[in-house]
């Protein structure tokens, strides 16, 4: 590991808004605050919104400057990049904004029943080999259930064309109620958030994608605590390159 990494974890232990509970300590300390993230860091009742995969947790910065009446946590195992969005979170002030470092995998870990109001999922990697590590999954939406209101909203932001058709597929195969869904955001923007200041947030890979004449897809939907998740059966056509200036991730055409 660099020395810059070693020296942002050092400094990630002092922040007041970061959290870390990996899973090789996750059993041996416990998280007192499961349950309690109002009163015991954000000190009011507001919504409390998730964004998994934060990265360097621009989006989740981004959110808690437009909307200073909701409670943001960004989630990620990667601290090193943490750091960059829990950095700019206490210069400016942004108190309704903290990070968890953590696997994705164990998030109901943190959470009580009905804690969290929304989700967002924001250039999540597709994961096109392992349906069982994306996350708009089964196997994750079953864990979002534990903690998520009933209904509570579902935000996927991606540039990947595999991922946003597998989730569309996953939200019909269910019947999950859709408020949004366009395949590009910023030339076709649906009527019910042409005037929402989430348009204005981009991030740095977001940028590249645009850049790179990418089109920018996005779905809400709400996911109801009834009825048996399944996944869906089509083929999809997989995405031919992995990330900028990477080739194409597989061999393979289609998968499932």
């Amino acid at each position: 590991m660099g020395k810059g990494k070693l020296a942002k974890f050092a400094e990630m232990k002092a922040m007041k808004n970061v959290f870390e509970y990996p899973f090789s300590v996750v059993d041996n300390v416990p998280f007192t605050m499961k349950g309690h993230w109002r009163e015991q860091y954000f000190n009011n009742d507001n919504p409390v919104v998730l964004e998994l995969g934060c990265g360097k947790g621009e989006y989740t910065v981004g959110l808690g400057r437009l909307f200073p009446n909701v409670n943001f946590i960004g989630v990620d195992i990667k601290g090193a990049r943490m750091w960059t969005g829990a950095k700019q979170a206490l210069e400016e002030g942004l108190d309704n904004v903290a990070f968890l470092r953590t696997n994705i995998e164990i998030i109901d870990r943190f959470f009580d029943p009905d804690e969290v109001q929304e989700i967002w999922l924001t250039f999540s990697d597709p994961q096109m080999k392992n349906p069982r590590k994306r996350l708009s999954s089964t196997y994750f939406l079953e864990r979002y259930r534990h903690f998520l209101v009933d209904g509570g909203i579902m935000h996927l932001k991606t540039d990947s064309n595999f991922l946003f058709t597998y989730t569309r597929l996953m939200v019909e195969k269910n019947q999950l109620p859709v408020e949004v869904c366009t395949e590009d955001l910023y030339h076709d923007t649906p009527a019910a958030i042409v005037d929402s200041p989430i348009l204005s947030i981009q991030t740095y890979y977001e940028s590249m994608w645009m850049a790179r004449g990418l089109n920018i897809r996005y779905m809400r939907f709400h996911l109801p605590h009834e009825g048996q998740l399944q996944e869906p059966e089509e083929e999809i056509e997989l995405d031919d390159y992995r990330s900028y200036h990477r080739t194409k991730r597989s061999s393979l055409k289609t998968a499932k």
